[in-house]
């Protein structure tokens, strides 16, 4: 599904003069998911690896808890002003049939706890003690991880304007990285990857995002088990608190070899000359 790029006209402004010229942007486009044929809730995202999404977004909202509760998940005939099929619906059959919960909110792309109506609703339930699991990570493959996720962002070489997160084993290798306008959509991408490939729980994979590492990531994160969590911006002060909590740890402003350490440092090996910055 080519859908994740759109060209739109543009005058750009140089120092030698204005010109009139496309641009290639990152599509934004509603995706309404239901469940058992109940209509859930809607999330702005990118296209592409929309089952991952739906996977990964059902098991951070705890109302899957294994590959095993989906039996199928398929687009609906949702149409547009020409007929054409638009791919944003999207019906997950489960195999329980108690009544899902509906959310009643739009989540956008930059926010995944939008519409939640109390701090308790978002509290984490996690499904897997973390204190004690690995990955034991050396500061120098760590300082490579970014480079790595930069180098899958195709999406983001086209239009400079999307999101990424991806999944890597404690020696560097990259497992899965997905792409999204929403920094949590990226994340629910590649949960649901791990998930449909019997990689939850996930505490011996790095999990690093191209973006800040806020609650809601540092939530996703333990929910799956995910043993590491590393940002190239900054965390904020309740992700912190959170990942402490919990015992994952949380790494910021990973760029070069330089990176912040918030918790958990158990997990880093450091090697080189990757120095913990002030």
């Amino acid at each position: 599904m080519s859908r994740v790029t759109a060209r739109r006209k543009t005058i750009r402004i140089t120092q030698t003069g204005q010109v009139r010229r496309p641009d290639t942007l990152a599509v934004e486009e509603p995706l309404e998911l239901r469940v058992n044929g109940q209509s859930m809730t809607v999330t702005m995202r990118t296209p592409g690896n929309d089952v991952d999404l739906a996977h990964g977004f059902l098991f951070s909202e705890n109302i899957i808890g294994y590959v095993d509760d989906v039996l199928s998940a398929r687009y609906c005939a949702g149409t547009d002003s020409d007929g054409h099929n638009t791919y944003n619906v999207l019906d997950v059959q489960l195999r329980t049939t108690t009544p899902i919960p509906v959310r009643n909110f739009l989540t956008t792309s930059s926010c995944g706890l939008c519409g939640k109506a109390a701090l308790e609703e978002v509290a984490t339930r996690a499904h897997f003690p973390m204190h004690d699991c690995t990955p034991i990570v050396e500061t120098g493959v760590l300082a490579t991880l970014p480079g790595k996720l930069r180098a899958h962002q195709q999406v983001f070489e086209a239009t400079g304007g999307i999101h990424a997160a991806g999944l890597f084993t404690a020696d560097g290798t990259v497992l899965a990285v997905r792409e999204d306008i929403g920094r949590h959509n990226a994340v629910d991408k590649v949960i649901g990857w791990a998930l449909r490939e019997n990689r939850i729980p996930a505490g011996d994979l790095v999990l690093v995002v191209s973006s800040r590492a806020s609650f809601e990531l540092v939530q996703k994160a333990v929910t799956a088990g995910i043993g590491m969590l590393a940002a190239v911006s900054a965390p904020s002060s309740l992700a912190v608190d959170l990942a402490a909590e919990h015992g994952l740890t949380l790494v910021g402003f990973l760029r070069g070899e330089t990176m912040n350490i918030y918790t958990a440092p158990h997990r880093l090996e450091v090697t080189g000359s990757a120095t913990a910055a002030g």
